[in-house]
């Protein structure tokens, strides 16, 4: 078995687990290796096959064409395992093993514990909709040859239901960001900063713009926001609170830009809501702080309070 297809509908093609962790990490191994993924140029990048599928206006329209798109560019890879990262993609990954192909699933989130923070969603039906998710993902899940999940509290959930279920944690990898503290110019602070792929209110948005609002003037920090607002008119709407005129949305940025920004920064903030999701949460922008050597403002949950405690590496709010 040596040609594998990875597959997503919802991230962006140079997504940091799916691309710079996993693909490229099996290539290196002597996989041939095709990420499919929507918007990618035709192309190969660093021993992986790009392929592309057409990017869709609005969720809805996402959620229903994009997932036939993939499958039909993933059957003509022929390859030897299927591996997918989005829920969205479970009716075409049945429809592979239905074929007698081998599908991994690929689990970033709790994802029954993700529907309460979801704007899009009525309140009222939430608490249903959580249980028909999850209903179906279980059953769903059976039909898979195995399951990677990238936290053990989600692997806990799985194993009662399936053989092959493996915790393949999201840390970042040490040679991409360096502890460089001994370098820096203690009298030129940088920013204080928030990573993330998605900048949403639930990952603590309004709370980072409100915090500093509340510093000092005679105090010259910064926030150095790093993602996509979710939705995208999120930023316009915390545009108008105090603390807004000392935020920088500095948008998607590759990995090396990134580095260079958390070797500069002050403090890496991770304020995360007290969603069932979160709480057990070991969120990658932890990680990276750490391993950037900054000290971190989490929020006091379950999840990272057992690391930011233990590693005494900053605070809890």
């Amino acid at each position: 078995m040596n040609k594998i297809c990875v597959m997503t509908s919802a991230h962006p093609v140079f997504d940091t687990r799916i691309f710079h962790k996993q693909c490229k990490s099996l290539a290196r191994e002597g996989y041939e290796v095709t990420l499919i993924a929507p918007g990618a140029d035709v192309s190969i990048r660093d021993g992986v096959q790009l392929e592309s599928v057409p990017l869709k206006k609005g969720r809805l329209q996402s959620m229903l064409f994009t997932p036939f798109s993939v499958l039909r560019k993933a059957w003509q890879q022929r390859a030897d395992i299927y591996h997918f990262h989005d829920p969205e993609l479970i009716p075409i990954a049945l429809i592979l093993r239905l074929a007698g192909k081998r599908v991994i699933y690929d689990i970033h989130e709790d994802l029954p514990r993700t529907v309460s923070y979801k704007s899009y969603i009525p309140p009222k039906l939430r608490g249903l909709l959580a249980a028909v998710v999850e209903t179906l993902e279980t059953a769903a899940a059976r039909f898979f040859s195995a399951l990677i999940t990238a936290t053990p509290g989600i692997a806990d959930r799985f194993r009662p239901h399936h053989s092959r279920v493996q915790v393949v944690h999201n840390f970042p990898r040490m040679e991409e960001i360096r502890c460089e503290r001994a370098d820096r110019d203690s009298s030129a602070p940088g920013p204080l900063v928030y990573v993330g792929m998605r900048v949403t209110r639930a990952r603590g948005a309004q709370e980072m713009v409100l915090a500093m609002g509340l510093l000092p003037r005679e105090i010259s920090a910064r926030l150095a926001i790093v993602g996509a607002w979710d939705p995208p008119e999120l930023a316009e709407s915390l545009s108008t609170m105090p603390g807004w005129d000392r935020v920088d949305s500095l948008g998607m940025l590759d990995r090396p830009r990134l580095a260079e920004i958390l070797k500069t920064a002050r403090a890496g903030l991770v304020l995360l809501h007290p969603e069932p999701n979160y709480l057990t949460a070991l969120p990658v922008k932890l990680f990276e702080y750490m391993c950037a050597g900054i000290p971190v403002i989490a929020s006091d949950l379950p999840g990272c309070r057992d690391i930011v405690s233990s590693a005494k590496c900053g605070l809890l709010v």
